[in-house]
């Protein structure tokens, strides 16, 4: 059974960094598409970042510029490095993956993505 398996969230200070992990288990083959997504209490999720197994990542408006997401060679970790982190950037940070290869769509709109992890916290006091 595929699983997402998110790690890294903590508790920091604005201005702080964190790097949050996403190990694939459960497939010979590693996802074409792989994505975090936020969602704070009260508000829709939103996608973060993505990285495709062949190409670089996208970021959306509010973080790019400061988070920085890869992937291993091997295509199966996700990776996001959240740097100069804001208040606002509180969330429950999301893991999704995608095996398909969907090239006119959106990779920050959830609907791309079949599988997602459980999700790692990232609180940030001011």
């Amino acid at each position: 059974q595929v699983r997402l398996v998110e790690s890294g969230g903590g508790s920091v200070q604005a201005g702080d960094s964190l790097t949050l992990s996403c190990a694939v288990w459960g497939s010979t083959y590693s996802p074409y598409s792989m994505a975090w997504f936020r969602q704070a209490p009260r508000k829709e999720r939103e996608g973060v970042a993505a990285v495709d197994s062949d190409g670089g990542p996208t970021y959306a408006d509010s973080v790019e510029g400061r988070f920085n997401a890869s992937r291993t060679n091997a295509q199966t970790t996700l990776y996001l490095q959240l740097n100069s982190l804001k208040p606002e950037d509180a969330a429950m940070y999301y893991c999704a993956a995608d095996w398909s290869v969907r090239s006119t769509w959106s990779r920050l709109q959830s609907s791309y993505y079949d599988y997602w992890g459980q999700g790692t916290q990232v609180t940030v006091s001011s």
